[in-house]
């Protein structure tokens, strides 16, 4: 059992255990020995619910990354392909497959797709002529996966970008989909809020949603399935009291700013993928005297990142400014408790310290990788360039020359610097004006294209579409009064001992999670004029509920409200949350879902159209 998806007010195990149960269900009908053909991109989520021993269990004796021509040699009865539902992966599978034949003795070949079965992909593996060859064509429905005791993700990196600029509703019918499942294991939701509007309908016939208002057709979906469920009851007493569904276009700003958390730097500078980070290895080598640095390692890092570490649940939602007294302090403890090993005499002493010892290294080996990882992210923060940025982001922010073009960025593209970087600080310009001065605009895409290369226009063009980067309508900069009235701008954050969710960027708080802050307490109704000023209306469903299972609670119990971001979450809005759900008294405790954790470098980068 995964102890850290546990110690919350929810208990994210019973989901995990859920969809290792249909896994396992689904090995079991290929009896006999085993080889799963993996789609790469499924086996970081996949290593979240199912380790190898599991698959171990179940006579899988190999594992293949899918690959065009031939699969290796494996001496096994079953060749299982567990992939996503995209063609270009059918024609794969089928040359892996036609290989096989031609080697022969005979296999018995099946393939799950992961989250949804595809007629398409099915029809182009007709196609192709090995249709016929699968035994068992399956679904898995992988919607949602646990990461922590407090966040769920569906890591669909497309999510964005095909609700947004591809008007393809399949994420939503994923996220609608993952969340019946948890009504499903923890209860139907009572009340469902939201920023979004459903897709109408206009004499008898559907029309094509306007992208911004998705969530109101996630909210739709969920209770279209509740009534095509009508004959199972829902019996499970509620854990969630409310579910807020927010769109990211509601908040574009948030995610183009540098996180300034401990793990959303981590996130920033390395990347966490899965839960896991890869790193430089030469902070990591162990100090030999007389070495010269000689033989230092070239294989990088690999730490995993999540609750169940103590150390890392402590310091993960710091402001990094604070990081570093808490390592010193927790040095200090750990040495102290090593040098009590003087002070035992008696056998009953020194068993008790010998007994604690496996815990006092694992403490000590933790504080070592974090102090590593801690003087990595320093050199980073420490640089000019990064203090320049900061600077200008924060201008922004903070309504500051928002309306002209910026010499810093203009400095970017003249010394080339990487175009993910130049885009995101010109969208954020963009979102803080609430869009650019038209020959300010034509500025930055003339530079950009002559720096960078004609074939970015289609980026560009991505990037207005999605809200990004667009002229200013209307000449009104809308910015200021969302700023002031929800109060995004703290000047006096305290970074140290935060009292407010603005610690989080150092003075910016997110204007999504204040959203969530305020729903909480007082309620929407006090910010009415924002609501109106940001993208799509606001909605509120409920959900009636079996007698018997209203809930009634107890004096001084937090409501738990679970709160889904389609398009992405970011880790510091992440800290952002858990830091409300401790406030003593906030009067709510949040539990985070989301399509795919997401920070501003790789969202633009979703965005950005490859080149020919």
């Amino acid at each position: 059992m995964a102890t850290h998806l546990s110690y919350g007010r929810v208990n994210l195990n019973v989901l995990r255990e859920a969809v290792r149960r249909e896994l396992r269900e689904f090995l079991d009908k290929c009896a006999g020995s085993k080889a799963i053909v993996w789609d790469e991109y499924l086996t970081g989520p996949f290593g979240l619910i199912a380790q190898y021993s599991l698959l171990k269990e179940h006579e899988v004796e190999k594992m293949f990354t899918l690959k065009g021509s031939r699969l290796p040699a494996a001496d096994v009865k079953n060749i299982i392909f567990v992939v996503r539902p995209r063609l270009e992966l059918m024609d794969i599978i089928a040359e892996n497959v036609l290989s096989e034949d031609r080697r022969g003795p005979a296999r018995d070949f099946h393939i799950l797709f992961v989250p949804r079965r595809s007629l398409l992909c099915e029809q182009r593996l007709k196609d192709l002529g090995v249709l016929g060859s699968f035994i068992h064509r399956e679904e898995y429905s992988l919607d949602l996966i646990p990461f922590d005791g407090d966040l769920l993700s569906m890591e669909s990196e497309g999510a964005f970008k095909e609700c947004y600029l591809e008007s393809d509703q399949t994420s939503l019918y994923h996220a609608a989909k993952g969340l019946m499942t948890l009504q499903a294991l923890y209860g139907t939701i009572p009340q469902i809020f939201g920023k979004g509007e459903c897709a109408r309908v206009r004499n008898g016939r559907r029309v094509p949603p306007d992208p911004m208002f998705c969530f109101q057709q996630v909210a739709n979906m969920m209770i279209r399935m509740k009534r095509e469920f009508t004959g199972s009851q829902n019996s499970i007493f509620p854990v969630f009291d409310n579910l807020l569904l927010l769109d990211r276009n509601v908040d574009l700003l948030t995610p183009l700013a540098t996180q300034l958390t401990y793990e959303g730097l981590i996130d920033e500078i390395y990347g966490i993928q899965n839960s896991y980070v890869k790193l430089p290895p030469e902070k990591f080598a162990p100090k030999k005297q007389g070495d010269g640095g000689k033989d230092l390692p070239t294989e990088a890092k690999k730490l995993q990142l999540n609750s169940a570490e103590e150390l890392y649940a402590e310091i993960r939602d710091k402001n990094f400014n604070a990081v570093g007294s808490v390592l010193s302090k927790k040095a200090k403890v750990i040495s102290a408790a090593f040098e009590e090993r003087h002070n035992a005499k008696t056998v009953g002493e020194i068993k008790q310290f010998v007994s604690q010892l496996p815990h006092m290294q694992a403490a000590r080996g933790s504080l070592a990788n974090h102090t590593s990882i801690a003087e990595l992210i320093k050199d980073v923060t420490t640089s000019e360039d990064f203090f320049d940025k900061l600077t200008v982001e924060q201008e922004f922010m903070s309504g500051i020359d928002t309306d002209k073009v910026n010499s810093y960025i203009e400095d970017c593209v003249a010394q080339k610097h990487p175009l993910i970087k130049v885009l995101r600080l010109v969208c954020l310009q963009s979102v803080c004006n609430s869009g650019l001065k038209q020959k300010v605009l034509d500025y930055y895409k003339r530079e950009i294209l002559q720096t960078y290369g004609y074939e970015h226009i289609l980026t560009l063009h991505n990037l207005e579409k999605a809200g990004l980067l667009k002229p200013q309508t209307g000449g009104r900069n809308t910015y200021p009064t969302i700023r002031k009235t929800l109060r995004l701008w703290m000047d006096d954050a305290n970074e140290q001992n935060p009292t407010d969710i603005s610690y989080v960027y150092s003075g910016y708080a997110p204007l999504s999670v204040r959203l969530a802050q305020l729903l909480s307490r007082p309620g929407w109704r006090s910010i009415e004029e924002v609501l109106r000023i940001l993208p799509g209306p606001h909605f509120e469903e409920r959900q009636p509920l079996p007698t018997g299972l209203q809930k009634k609670r107890q004096p001084g119990e937090n409501r738990v409200t679970l709160i889904f971001f389609l398009g992405g979450v970011t880790f510091a809005e992440i800290a952002a949350l858990r830091f409300l759900s401790q406030l003593e008294d906030g009067g709510t405790e949040y539990v985070i879902a989301t399509t795919k954790l997401i920070n501003g470098a790789s969202w633009i980068e979703s965005l950005m159209e490859k080149p020919f």
